[in-house]
């Protein structure tokens, strides 16, 4: 008879938001499939909890994930866990469950914190509707098609983002987005967690002279829905942005203060009057 996967969420960051079926589950497996066993291992350690770990991550070849399915398959029990948080959402674990799903292999699901929950619920932006981004790709091409690809989205955005990449995020959004409304979220759960919601503008000011510490998740307003006879036409943004760069004002500072009042875009603004 075949095993169970279980999907454990662990908490993001403060130790006492452990729930004790996560811990039950944790215990009772007999092994652990983790995303860094040195993590993991502190958790377990910190409950006294001993179960046997295996390395499973992003740069996992498909042995060990054919591994890990056949000895589920023959009957142990397994349980996924990722740093922090719920495995499986923008995590390898995905994968995991994809192929027990190919081989019938039974689930559970050990629901824990989520960051992207976590930072929605205290953003004070629309969480009617959102979209969960992830990170955003270090390769320029893709971060650029993916931004210009949410130009438009009227849902609330989530991204994750690390420190040192923090402030140049910030710039792109500013660029593709223009002048939103911004919720950013720094060490959710942990001793030093604070929100801040501001704008990307005053968000790329602020950490330009301050450098960003901590695990970011950048809460970011959709694209507001205005009535046509409310927002000029591009046509006519475009008209007044040539007038003013004919009359001796700088192409980017023009562009910067139309995507300010009209909400298009900075950089779609600039590369239409720059390519006259």
């Amino acid at each position: 008879m075949s095993g169970t996967l279980y999907i454990v969420g662990t908490p993001i960051g403060n130790l006492g938001d452990i729930t004790e079926r996560q811990l039950d589950i944790l215990s009772a497996v007999d092994f652990i499939a983790a995303e860094d066993t040195r993590v993991t291992r502190k958790l377990l350690t910190h409950f006294d909890i001993h179960t046997p770990l295996v390395s499973y991550h992003e740069h996992s070849p498909e042995a060990v994930i054919r591994q890990i399915v056949e000895r589920i398959a023959a009957g142990e029990s397994c349980a996924v866990v990722t740093d922090a948080g719920m495995p499986c959402i923008s995590d390898p674990g995905a994968i995991l469950v994809q192929n027990c799903i190919d081989e019938h292999i039974p689930m559970q699901v050990i629901p824990g914190p989520s960051a992207v929950i976590s930072a929605l619920a205290i953003s004070g932006q629309d969480t009617t509707r959102f979209c969960f981004e992830g990170f955003l790709s270090v390769t320029k091409k893709q971060r650029y098609s993916h931004l210009e690809a949410l130009r438009h989205e009227t849902r609330t955005m989530v991204f994750y983002e690390a420190p040192h990449k923090l402030l140049h995020t910030l710039k792109d959004m500013l660029e593709y987005f223009g002048d939103r409304s911004i919720s950013i979220c720094r060490e959710l759960t942990k001793i030093h967690e604070e929100m801040t919601k501001t704008t990307l503008a005053q968000a790329v000011g602020f950490y330009e002279t301050n450098p960003p510490r901590g695990e970011f998740v950048l809460v970011i307003a959709g694209e507001k829905v205005k009535e046509e006879s409310d927002k000029p036409s591009l046509e006519a943004v475009l008209t007044i942005a040539r007038e003013r760069i004919s009359g001796g004002e700088r192409a980017a500072d023009v562009c910067k203060q139309l995507a300010a009042e009209t909400g298009y875009p900075k950089r779609m603004l600039y590369q239409a009057v720059v390519s006259e």
